[in-house]
């Protein structure tokens, strides 16, 4: 049965929500909430903004994606795939372009909900959501290298191999504090995880590392000396400036953040499902992405989406419902309020050391090289998204990665769609034609029989004319078998009309065999049943023969 447009959170109450549920609800939303704090934070800063924008958005898109969403158990969040396209947005047109872009990508995802393309998002190719995904971890890696090592760079270029040339001329620069503090962030985080699952390891790295630089004073960079005290109160919303030609710049960024959030929001709903037995809705899940992404940054929030290691950490806390998600949010909220001054002291070191597990968490990179075994147009795929990333824009990256996994997957059902007309010595070898008792001596000269195997779509439409052309002499009957055409599109019913008028023109009786369902719709809609009358359609190749013998008898 299909869902409608319903948020979970609603079909969650309408079924019954027990005190159980809520118990288990509301503890893991907390253990989430405090998981979700220094993530919030480092992803904020590591996108150029303040750290209370990365909080902001946490509590407003964590309430909303839960409150609306499709899926039970997703929890919504800053997350490390934004702070490419956030850092080069801010760089060039400030927060009022990221705003403008975020809220455009907000109705794009709402228009993407409603226009059911939640089954069509999650059909991106593998190679490039591979590709960018090892490619953010690999500039998030080297943005961060700067606060790890503590070195003495006001200002780090944004250009990929620009950074790495700063950087390596500035390594002479290091902060032994900061560098130490980094590593003892990444050796607690690492091992504390692996004994103690319910407290993160990232919450008692910062713990240590921020008690460490205060007892002992340490010189070393913190959220305080670097953005200056954290706020502790909530923004009053306000509609950010903009004009015509604002929003026309940011359309592209928009429509990538867009793509973005919904790749990652349905792959990690998907996730969630595996681990859950459940099934979420994908066009709803795209709506409550959306209008999280529209109302942010009115609140100063980022962009936002589905966060797959906070999901994957709910379902094991147990959340059940999208509940905990709310809980994540309101948690957040609390501890920004009650211990937000605080986080003015946690050094930037270890927020560094954070992001280097997150990247190397987000690498991907056994899926990255595994890839390297599959068909050369993946890997040329895989890599160019990859190196795209890397060198030249976010966006550019995935809308050529897209378009070109599109046209290589195009060319392929070309490659396999074969269009031939079938020569006498076919018939002794075609099962439906022996099971039905016809013979090749009653398919008379004047008849031809032609085969589409495979889409009738724009790819394989100038072949189907090509081969066509090879026929000297115009058949008085010609048959069109299409028991193999799952599909045909606009080119496909533009060259199946220029065979119909051709047809017509010669004399000729066109009859179509094992016409399937989408096609024969389409040739409906078309108008060209007219052209080629509802009779001449008939079921199987046996059908067709038979009426091709009785007209041929009339002539």
């Amino acid at each position: 049965m299909k869902r409608g447009m319903v948020p979970r959170l609603f079909e969650v109450f309408s079924k019954g929500y027990s005190k159980k549920d809520l118990l288990s609800d509301c503890s893991a939303g907390v253990i989430v909430g405090i998981i979700a704090l220094p993530l919030s934070i480092a992803f904020a800063i590591a996108s150029g903004v303040g750290p209370e924008q990365g909080l902001i958005t946490a509590v407003i898109a964590g309430f909303i994606i839960s409150f609306l969403g499709g899926s039970k158990v997703q929890i919504g969040g800053p997350t490390g795939a934004f702070v490419i396209i956030i850092y080069g947005i801010i760089e060039k047109y400030g927060f009022d372009g990221l705003a403008v872009a975020g809220m455009l990508s907000g109705i794009l995802l709402v228009f993407f909900g409603l226009l059911k393309f939640g089954n069509v998002i999650k059909f991106i190719s593998y190679p490039v959501v591979v590709g960018f995904t090892t490619g953010i971890a690999v500039i998030i890696f080297t943005t961060q290298i700067k606060d790890f090592l503590g070195l003495s760079i006001d200002d780090l270029p944004a250009e990929f191999i620009d950074k790495i040339s700063v950087l390596a001329s500035n390594i002479h620069s290091i902060n032994w504090y900061s560098l130490c503090l980094g590593i003892i962030t990444i050796v607690i985080s690492v091992i504390w995880s692996r004994y103690f699952k319910k407290i993160p390891g990232s919450i008692m790295a910062i713990f240590v590392t921020t008690i460490a630089a205060v007892a002992f004073n340490l010189p070393v960079d913190t959220i305080g000396s670097r953005f200056g005290s954290v706020p502790n109160s909530f923004p009053v919303p306000h509609f950010p400036h903009f004009n015509f030609m604002l929003v026309k710049q940011m359309f592209f960024p928009a429509l990538t953040i867009a793509l973005l959030a919904g790749i990652e929001s349905l792959l990690s709903a998907v996730v969630a499902d595996g681990m859950t037995g459940d099934k979420h809705n994908s066009n709803m899940e795209l709506v409550a992405q959306g209008a999280a992404n529209f109302i942010c940054p009115m609140f100063g929030g980022i962009p936002a989406t589905g966060a797959i290691a906070r999901t994957a950490a709910n379902i094991k806390n147990g959340g059940k419902t999208p509940i905990s998600g709310i809980v994540h949010a309101l948690s957040v909220l609390l501890i920004m309020v009650i211990f937000g001054k605080y986080a003015a002291l946690i050094p930037m070191s270890t927020l560094a050391g954070i992001l280097i597990i997150v990247s190397y968490n987000m690498s991907e990179y056994k899926h990255f090289f595994k890839l390297f075994s599959s068909p050369k147009s993946d890997i040329l795929v895989l890599l160019t998204t990859f190196l795209l990333t890397i060198f030249a824009d976010l966006t550019i990256a995935i809308q050529f990665g897209v378009v070109m996994s599109a046209f290589l997957f195009m060319k392929r059902m070309a490659d396999v769609t074969d269009s031939n007309f079938l020569g006498r010595d076919y018939y002794h070898e075609d099962e439906e034609l022996i099971l039905s008792g016809i013979r090749s001596e009653e398919i008379p000269k004047e008849m031809e029989i032609f085969e589409v195997n495979g889409p009738f779509f724009f790819g394989t439409a100038t072949l189907f004319k090509d081969v066509l052309h090879q026929v000297k002499v115009n058949p008085k009957v010609l048959i069109l078998r299409m028991r193999k055409v799952p599909a045909i599109d606009a080119t496909g019913l533009s060259a199946l009309e220029w065979i119909i008028d051709a047809a017509r023109k010669e004399g000729s009786l066109l009859i179509i065999s094992g016409m399937n369902d989408q096609p024969h719709s389409a040739v409906q809609k078309a108008g060209l049943i007219v052209k080629i009358k509802e009779e001449n359609i008939v079921k199987n190749i046996n059908e067709a023969i038979r009426k091709g013998n009785e007209y041929l008898k009339k002539l």
